[in-house]
């Protein structure tokens, strides 16, 4: 339960202290925030650190496959209207980065804490949350993580006996079968555009009938709950039916059911959903997604998709043609170095438009466009394919690390 600090012992304010230096010397000497490599110091002096720092604060894990850094920022704003909050709000979301962002976080009332997939059972058992949000699972980082149905297993049987309220979307069949091991779930109805990675039944492996938005199997009965929340639109219908308008800086369908799902979230821990929509409103960007820069006296949106769901979602958030596209990507340890995935996205979306590529792997990215029948130009660097494109904001696509060299290149 969350209430005053306890003191720390003395090994664990040593850990502390510690992984602050390295993080300052790794900020220093220009290698990022230091927040990865101050909290591997930290664990390794004190490896219960993680649990030690979280004790006091009621805490909300965040995890996904799509979204979940901006669906923890929308939770973190809308939880200041009741309280003082912590968060690793630059997405550090494995033990190392959770445990930095907490030790910064002393006099916080709450924790709102985004958490890699791999890693949210054993979170969870760490920090004993209150509250923890379950939005999508699709194909991700093919030679890292697990299946999906694989990754849902594991989840549904680290969560089976959690006391923390579940706040789950009911349109995934991969989070209901996760979910559905615990006892206390909240259903969202946040919706899924991508329905690739759940055509069979996570319970039976039957085929799963999907007629509209609803979706059950036939042979072993598992199938869509009833959701007590819904987005409607530009709305949030809340448990007793009153319907909330959603006004957001961040574009597309997809962070409205980001902000359904936060809202829900809120709600238990008394935040009434006017207020906490009211506050999400105050993101306007998130961690330089959606950011909107000027480089080489062209505008730039700065998009992030690390897979074919993200893609499709942020296809459908772009500038019609024939505003020009950028796209870029790379293959490195934190992207996946298998890019067989660039063949799951429908890029035949991008008809119309003019494309430049860039990226470690844009012959591979190059490959793809001309399966799809697109016209496109290959360029070595974002200045070239920004003077390529012709007038109009740039729409500009990546994976991961490939806009993190983006952002560091027009000074975002």
């Amino acid at each position: 339960m969350a209430g005053n600090s306890a003191p720390l012992s003395p090994r664990a304010k040593l850990a502390v202290t510690a992984g602050k230096a390295a993080a300052a010397v790794s900020k220093a000497a220009g290698r990022g925030s230091g927040s990865v490599i101050g909290g591997k110091v930290a664990l390794r002096l004190d490896p219960d650190l993680l649990g030690r720092l979280a004790h006091h604060l009621d805490v909300t894990l965040v995890s996904a496959t799509n979204g979940k850094t901006t669906t923890t920022r929308l939770i973190a704003e809308a939880l200041r209207a009741a309280g003082p909050v912590v968060s690793n709000a630059l997405g550090a979301n494995m033990p190392a980065g959770i445990t930095s962002a907490l030790a910064g976080g002393s006099d916080a009332r709450f924790g709102v804490i985004e958490v890699d997939e791999k890693y949210l059972a054993g979170v969870a058992r760490d920090t004993e949350p209150k509250c923890i949000a379950l939005l999508n699972l699709s194909r991700d980082q093919l030679d890292r993580a697990a299946e999906t149905r694989m990754l849902a297993e594991k989840w549904r049987e680290g969560l089976a006996g959690t006391k923390a309220v579940v706040v789950a979307n009911a349109d995934d069949p991969l989070i209901v079968w996760a979910a559905s091991s615990s006892t206390n779930v909240v259903w969202v109805a946040a919706g899924q555009e991508w329905k690739d990675d759940a055509w069979s039944c996570p319970s039976c492996g039957g085929v799963l009938s999907r007629p509209g938005d609803d979706w059950g199997c036939q042979a072993c009965g598992f199938r869509r709950p009833q959701a007590s929340w819904a987005l409607n639109g530009d709305y949030v219908l809340d448990p007793q039916g009153s319907a909330w308008p959603i006004h957001l800086q961040l574009p597309g369908r997809a962070n409205k059911a980001n902000a359904a799902t936060s809202a829900a979230v809120a709600a238990v821990f008394g935040v009434p959903p006017q207020v906490a929509l009211e506050r999400m409103y105050q993101v306007q960007a998130v961690a330089g997604r959606y950011d909107v820069v000027t480089f080489n006296n062209r505008e730039l949106r700065l998009l992030l998709a690390k897979n074919p769901a993200g893609w499709l979602e942020t296809f459908s958030l772009i500038d019609g043609p024939p505003a020009p596209v950028i796209l870029s990507v790379n293959a490195r340890g934190a992207d996946g170095t298998d890019t067989s995935w660039l063949w799951d996205v429908d890029y035949t979306r991008l008809a119309g438009h003019p494309i430049c590529v860039i990226g470690d792997r844009k012959l591979d990215l190059a490959v793809r466009l001309e399966v799809a029948g697109l016209d496109f130009r290959v360029c070595e660097s974002v200045d070239e394919a920004v003077a390529m494109c012709p007038p109009g904001r740039i729409e500009t696509i990546a994976n991961y690390t490939a806009f993190q060299d983006l952002r560091r290149r027009v000074g975002n």
